[in-house]
């Protein structure tokens, strides 16, 4: 009687995870393709806020990209704020400035007494910022010419307080990263099609817009001060919370920010620990229920696959219920790959599927100590 109690349970989180899978999966197909039209006027005038720590290897490169954008100079600045990095990253900022066109700020948190961290960054170039609309990447990302003017574009055009944009990895050589790119891949699948349901749950920072002035509305990071990452998801809670409708899903191939992934399984799990260790923090019902959607199901599938191993549950329940996950994220994703034109990476989720349950299950565990290893600091969260 126990076990089939166990089996009801299972088979009920699988119902519920696909349910949310598939709504999302629809979701995505109903969002609007930006479309910036022909002889459309800009007027918008933006700072880009680029926090950075230890960068020097990726900086020029970003400095690049901002050089190549379509968006007419005169209407947007780059404020670069320093994390405290301890390599070459403003200097390189500083001689690039010296002999280009674009207006380029450099702040250093080590002014200012007791500014530290991504927060602490964001903080500083929201409080410099001379734009209406703040646009937000990371150091150590790469943006295409049409970028700013996507985001400009979808502020005139629609009025959100807060867009969100798709972001996705390049050099993508190993077995690993490019388990990372379909696995990420489902993140922000997710996260946008979240938002066209109206119930915006995940977005990220290193493609980001919201208003200087939904900023200091909702009080920027006050309630979350202690949480060193999250800063975007939060913020994206916050702004739904108080304006409901005024987010926008940036759903333009021209508009993906790439990054690189992790290298190293260590950094990989380190990352994905930092990200786990703000959902305790979640005040949104929504998001709560979301992430105990997906966390059940694999804890649950992890259990039943334990219990397969040790003789305890036949075999057939757990292939059974890993083809019936496979089948709904499968659908799902090659709608997100094939957007984001890596569609051949699809199965790559064979593999990932083999370390994906236990992996959620002890990175959602071990984010809940709140402490983590992340660009040389230790970090606490209280």
């Amino acid at each position: 009687m126990i076990w089939e109690l166990f089996i009801l349970v299972v088979m009920v989180s699988l119902v519920a995870y696909s349910w949310v899978i598939l709504r999302r999966w629809a979701a995505w197909a109903k969002l609007p393709n930006v479309t910036v039209p022909a002889g459309w006027t800009p007027t918008t005038k933006l700072s880009v806020i680029i926090p950075v720590r230890n960068e020097a290897t990726h900086i020029l490169h970003l400095l690049q990209d901002f050089e190549n954008q379509t968006y007419p100079k005169s209407l947007f600045e780059v404020i670069f704020v320093d994390d405290h990095s301890e390599d070459e990253t403003l200097s390189i900022v500083e001689q690039f400035r010296h002999t280009s066109a674009l207006t380029i700020k450099c702040v250093k948190l080590i002014n200012y007494v007791k500014y530290s961290g991504k927060k602490a960054a964001v903080q500083k170039g929201v409080e410099l910022a001379e734009g209406d609309v703040l646009v937000f990447t990371d150091g150590d990302c790469r943006v295409q010419p049409e970028w700013l003017q996507l985001f400009a574009y979808t502020y005139q055009a629609h009025q959100p307080l807060l867009i969100s944009g798709p972001v996705s990895f390049k050099n993508t050589n190993s077995l690993l990263e490019r388990m990372q790119l379909v696995e990420f891949a489902s993140l922000i699948g997710i996260g946008g099609a979240s938002i066209g349901l109206g119930k915006p749950n995940m977005c990220n920072g290193a493609n980001l817009a919201y208003t200087k002035q939904a900023f200091e509305e909702v009080n920027g990071f006050a309630g979350n001060e202690t949480i060193a990452s999250g800063d975007d998801e939060f913020l994206l809670h916050k702004i739904h919370k108080q304006f409901p409708g005024k987010t926008f899903f940036l759903k333009h191939k021209n508009a993906v920010v790439y990054t690189e992934a992790c290298k190293s399984i260590s950094s990989f799990l380190s990352q994905r620990i930092r990200w786990a260790s703000k959902w305790r923090a979640y005040q949104d019902l929504n998001v709560k229920l979301l992430a105990l959607i997906v966390f059940m199901v694999n804890l649950l599938l992890f259990v039943v696959l334990l219990m397969a191993i040790v003789g305890k549950m036949p075999a057939l329940v757990f292939i059974g219920a890993i083809i019936a996950k496979f089948a709904v994220d499968f659908l799902f994703l090659s709608r997100i790959l094939e957007f984001l034109g890596r569609k051949k990476y699809i199965w790559y989720m064979l593999p990932l599927q083999l370390v994906y349950i236990p992996y959620v299950v002890v990175t959602a565990i071990l984010g809940l100590s709140g402490r983590y290893t992340w660009k040389g600091r230790t970090i606490h969260n209280r």
